[in-house]
């Protein structure tokens, strides 16, 4: 809320008209309406409910009035362990935002700069000298829920700082030490190993972390571009303080090891919030634990960066800007569906449109999106929520996935009343959407009315550019390729090196096959047509496959001929 003493009512109204963010016939109507209310509302709430100015224009008025600085302050926060000197309680209360401390001087975001009781209270709980910066509440909000997502937040950095690659085995030799293994689970060493495998995988952009006991030893595996690799072994011993320590910051139940059980770790790392998916295990020689790591600078990104091809990026666009329809991403698990959906929202989101979703789980807080979880438990189920949804006005429906009849009934449905529906389904190639939502007991009439794109993806490894060079395959291979994408003047791969893990390969990009149906595919959808009738159909109406898409990005050295053989059939 902007508070603002009414003496200074008519400076912030003659400071908006200078900056041109209200003209004065506007101002004039706004305080009719403020002394018709007996001064109850504020201005600053008047003129945003009016539409007539932004929250940042008022607040751009009110920094320049109070002679104090405005900020924009949404995203990383130089010193991530400045936001805690205050509270979580105490800075979502206020709203207010410490921003960064240089001796005894600490920054803080406000939206009330006239309130000089809060500042000094600050002053008294934090001992320091107080400085403030203006910003908007929204602002304000958005940052600390992405810097503290949740009341139980590990910061890693620290503890990482006390180790390295040359004196973990020291760390194991405490931890062997150790004669209480659950008790060892909050101890030092155990939580140092804990975080240096979370701080390394992150910082070698792994996907998941494997945690594998057999009889002798514990197996710590790191995925890397889709791929497993060993990063290192640990005593056996070690495995019930390593997994009771990850089950306490997950919130899990450390004395259940015969069950499987799931859970989340919110960690920040250089000052960024990152997600972690727990998922537990027991085996014949232990418990397995598996960490998903969700980096959100990886998932909201352009779509320019993910991949497509010029002609390709240009028939998306179009698509997703169609005001109805069904609008499908597929693929297996891990080929990048979630980060391209993320990244439509993220083009499509503006204040006019009432964008809504449906996920399990939700991955990323996208500001002025409505997120909604699925809680099975409880019966909020895919189907449950998007049959609530419709009722709330969106505009655009994203629905993390369409699993069951029930769910891709309403989708459709929702489809054909006028909302764009964003969703993620599993199947192999373009095509095989269609004949999947028929096969779940979506009539083809209304598959054929309601489906206006689907996108089948997947992730290929790039070249390593520090060990990239030049090769001559063989003859078939180049004839292959040829035939699908015209002469190919250089073939490149990567030879390997300490970069790249010795693997030739550093980072993935997407393939794409892009499904629009045409009149004539939409007739041939009606009848419920075989699955290489439809493929046929769409070959004919210029579609291009995924293998096709995958050698296009050959012939421009950024992948291999082998990763794109390996990831796709023949098409």
């Amino acid at each position: 809320m902007i508070t603002i003493g009414s003496d200074q009512k008519l400076q912030l109204g003659q400071l908006l008209i200078k900056s041109g963010a209200v003209t004065e016939e506007q101002l004039s109507e706004a305080l009719r309406i403020q002394k018709s209310n007996g001064r109850s509302l504020l201005l600053g709430e008047i003129l945003r409910e009016q539409n007539i100015c932004s929250e940042e224009q008022i607040m751009k008025a009110l920094a320049l009035g109070y002679g104090v600085p405005f900020a924009r302050v949404s995203g990383k926060i130089a010193d991530p362990k400045v936001i805690e000197v205050l509270g979580r309680d105490f800075v979502e209360k206020h709203c207010v935002l410490p921003l960064f401390k240089i001796r005894s001087v600490l920054t803080i975001a406000v939206t009330e700069p006239a309130n000089v009781f809060l500042i000094e209270e600050i002053a008294r709980i934090t001992e320091y000298q107080v400085q403030i910066v203006c910003a908007t509440a929204g602002d304000i909000r958005a940052t600390i829920q992405a810097h503290l997502p949740a009341a139980n937040v590990f910061v890693i950095d620290d503890i990482v700082e006390e180790v390295s690659a040359g004196d973990l085995a020291m760390v194991e030799e405490q931890v062997e030490e150790i004669t209480d293994q659950e008790a060892a689970a909050g101890d030092s060493p155990v939580i140092r190993i804990v975080n240096y495998l979370i701080y390394n995988a992150v910082r070698e952009n792994a996907s998941d972390i494997h945690i594998e006991p057999d009889d002798k030893a514990l197996r710590i595996r790191f995925r890397v571009d889709g791929r497993l690799y060993e990063k290192m072994h640990l005593p056996y011993k070690l495995l019930p303080a390593l997994v009771s320590r990850i089950k306490i910051m997950a919130g899990l139940d450390i004395s259940e090891r015969r069950l499987p059980q799931d859970g989340g770790i919110h960690v920040i790392m250089e000052g960024r919030p990152i997600d972690l998916r727990v998922s537990t295990l027991n085996g014949k020689s232990g418990e397995k634990v598996v960490i998903r790591i969700i980096d959100n600078r990886n998932i909201l990104i352009n779509l320019e960066k993910l991949g497509f091809t010029y002609e390709i990026l240009k028939q998306w666009r179009k698509v997703i800007s169609a005001p109805n329809g069904i609008v499908l991403v597929t693929g297996p698990t891990g080929s990048g569906k979630s980060t391209t959906l993320y990244s439509v929202l993220k083009e499509l989101n503006n204040e006019e449109a009432n964008i809504c979703t449906i996920e399990d789980p939700i991955e990323f807080n996208l500001p002025l999106v409505n997120q909604f979880q699925v809680n099975e438990k409880i019966g909020f189920t895919f189907s449950a929520a998007l049959r609530s949804l419709l009722r709330q006005d969106p505009d655009i429906i994203m629905v993390g996935e369409i699993r069951d009849p029930e769910t891709s009934q309403i989708a459709v449905q929702a489809a054909l009343t006028g909302h764009l529906v964003l969703a993620s389904l599993h199947t192999n190639d373009a095509p095989g959407a269609i004949t999947r939502l028929i096969d779940i007991g979506v009539k083809p009439y209304l598959v054929s009315a309601s489906v206006a794109a689907v996108l089948a993806q997947r992730l290929v490894r790039k070249i390593c550019t520090n060990c990239k060079e030049p090769y001559e395959p063989p003859i078939n291979i180049r004839r292959a390729v040829e035939h699908l994408t015209g002469e190919v003047e250089t073939f490149y791969h990567g030879v390997g090196c300490n970069k790249c893990r010795n693997s030739g390969c550093s980072g993935r990009i997407g393939i794409y096959e892009l499904l629009a149906p045409n009149d004539a595919i939409r007739d041939g959808i009606t009848v419920a047509p075989k699955i290489n009738e439809l493929r046929r159909l769409a070959k004919e109406s210029g579609m291009i496959s995924l293998r096709a898409d995958g050698m296009e990005k050959v012939k421009a050295g950024i992948t291999t001929v082998e990763e794109i053989l390996r990831i796709t059939a023949v098409g």
